[in-house]
């Protein structure tokens, strides 16, 4: 075997791992009360909250329910995975397994991503039967919800590094991010209406751009050029993902030790 045979083998051994890791996350993490409250139920009574008794039509906060639903339902696994293995002692195991660290994150990243796109699809059914919220134009939205699904799945594998064997904590740090993302990102209303401290801070948040496509997927103005929107996306998946491999790598080299 050359080297370029045994590098491919290598490489498929890794993609293995992942699917293997994000088809066991599913198996026992979907289900799991946190990732129900905080990435299904939290979202629909938070919009709730916000929605009840605006004069706005309903039809126009369909792209920022499906915005947030996606952002709470992508990033909602992530960060019980790893502190829920520390507590019951199957993490060691896993980081010592012929599965590297980053197989290890891609399969938990996979496990978010696939919870998010599942979820995000009861707003956008909800919003055309229900209000007949149509879409338009297919390409951004298609991207702007895979792409975002991803990208907030890779922010959850990241707010997970911290080492502790509560999940709550983890779930704790995890709203205290997200919360903030949703009130700086055009949720509620779009960014151009927003008060000057919104639009200043509204281009620090991912959740931003993949709003931003989301409206542009339903025929609706957008308050970033495509492209501007479609490279910030990718962008934020690449760094959140470096980063959790950086701080889980920390966090791996302590737990050998």
């Amino acid at each position: 075997m050359n080297d370029r045979e045994t590098k491919s083998s290598i490489w498929s051994g890794q993609v293995h791992s992942a699917l293997v890791i994000a088809k066991k996350n599913m198996r026992i993490y979907y289900t799991k009360p946190p990732v129900l409250i905080f990435g299904v139920l939290f979202p629909v009574f938070f919009f709730l909250a916000f929605a009840i008794g605006r004069p706005v039509d309903v039809a126009d906060m369909v792209p920022g329910m499906l915005a947030m639903a996606l952002c709470f339902t992508a990033s909602a696994v992530g960060p019980l995975v790893t502190p829920w293995e520390r507590s019951f002692g199957t993490y060691e195991r896993l980081i010592t397994s012929p599965a590297s660290l980053t197989a290890i994150l891609g399969g938990d990243v996979l496990a978010g991503t696939a919870f998010g796109l599942v979820f995000s699809a009861v707003p956008l059914i909800v919003g055309y039967v229900g209000v007949g919220a149509t879409v338009s134009s297919a390409a951004p939205m298609a991207f702007g919800i895979l792409a975002g699904a991803v990208t907030f799945a890779a922010l959850g594998v990241l707010l997970s590094a911290p080492a502790t064997k509560a999940p709550s904590q983890i779930m704790m740090l995890s709203n205290l991010v997200r919360l903030p993302l949703i009130f700086v990102s055009g949720v509620f209303m779009p960014i151009a209406q927003m008060p000057v401290w919104g639009r200043m801070l509204a281009p620090i948040s991912p959740l931003s751009y993949c709003v931003d496509l989301i409206r542009a997927g339903y025929g609706e103005d957008t308050y970033f050029p495509l492209w501007l929107n479609i490279a910030a996306v990718i962008g934020f998946a690449v760094v959140f993902f470096a980063l959790a491999l950086f701080f889980h790598t920390r966090g791996r080299r302590k737990a050998v030790e």
